[in-house]
């Protein structure tokens, strides 16, 4: 990775944020599979502390927050007897977080969907607001407690549960259920009915999944290491909130935020390692 100009990097990158998998980079570039895992490696290492320096004293007003499923290795089903239950083998869950104005995702948390997760996610985007807001998970009843010891009461909180029912179509393997309604919960505080939403949040989902080959369900592209997974998701993050134009705010969410002044190119990203 050393041995690679800036340029050379940045082409890299930019294969990395736009949904190409390691194989086709390495066609693409003619670079080796440990250059391109040794660059993602130090990047995402880069984006992820630079992220948590400079994502501190925010102002939001509105968060949504959810939890995105992936696995490492391999499905949970097929993971050996002697690596059950050890995190990086089968389920790895992302937990985001995104302001519901500035469309910034303030921070993130990878590893199981259980109450220890949750509280290390909640400490630490609470560590990062600097006012009292509004927030909104769904009903994965991890958040209650959670919300609790990260906020206290200086919070107000609501629960948006969806219920579903049995898909219409003929073939259920790959039809999504039908949600038959919602129901909102006021956990904390006095949330505005009116913005008590997830649909954000969920549609954050949907772009990690379009962003990160390794997110794209029903293949063989996955993460097969932990490691590789947290630098992914680091550098995605990075690219969103900084170097990529949100059509709803038309600049990026950290412009947004007035985290930052200039929308980043990928240069820029790439060097971080530097």
């Amino acid at each position: 990775m050393n041995k690679l100009s800036l340029e050379r990097r940045a082409q890299i990158v930019s294969l990395l944020v736009e949904c190409c998998g390691i194989n086709a980079i390495t066609r693409i570039t003619s670079v080796s599979v440990h250059t391109v895992l040794n660059l993602l490696s130090a990047v995402g290492d880069a984006c992820a502390k630079y992220q948590d320096e400079h994502l501190r004293g925010l102002t939001s007003k509105r968060i949504e927050c959810d939890e995105i499923w992936a696995f490492c290795y391999a499905k949970q089903k097929n993971v050996p007897a002697e690596l059950q239950g050890r995190l990086g083998y089968g389920d790895v869950w992302t937990w985001t977080a995104i302001d519901a104005e500035t469309k910034l995702v303030p921070c993130w948390h990878v590893g199981r969907r259980d109450g220890a997760a949750a509280y290390e996610f909640m400490t630490n985007l609470a560590s990062r607001l600097s006012n009292r807001v509004q927030l909104t998970t769904d009903g994965h009843k991890a958040y209650l407690s959670a919300v609790d010891a990260a906020f206290a009461r200086d919070i107000d909180y609501a629960m948006l549960v969806k219920i579903y029912g049995a898909p219409q179509e003929k073939e259920v393997r790959y039809s999504p259920a039908v949600c038959l309604g919602i129901e909102k919960n006021v956990i904390r505080g006095r949330p505005d009915p009116a913005f008590i939403s997830t649909s954000y949040v969920e549609r954050q989902n949907l772009t990690m999944r379009m962003s990160m080959r390794r997110f794209t369900r029903l293949t063989n592209a996955h993460s097969k290491k932990l490691a590789n997974h947290k630098h992914a998701v680091a550098l995605h993050f990075m690219h969103y909130n900084f170097a990529r134009i949100n059509q709803a705010v038309r600049c990026s969410p950290a412009m947004a935020a007035g985290v930052d002044s200039h929308l980043w190119s990928i240069q820029e990203i790439a060097a971080l390692a530097d």
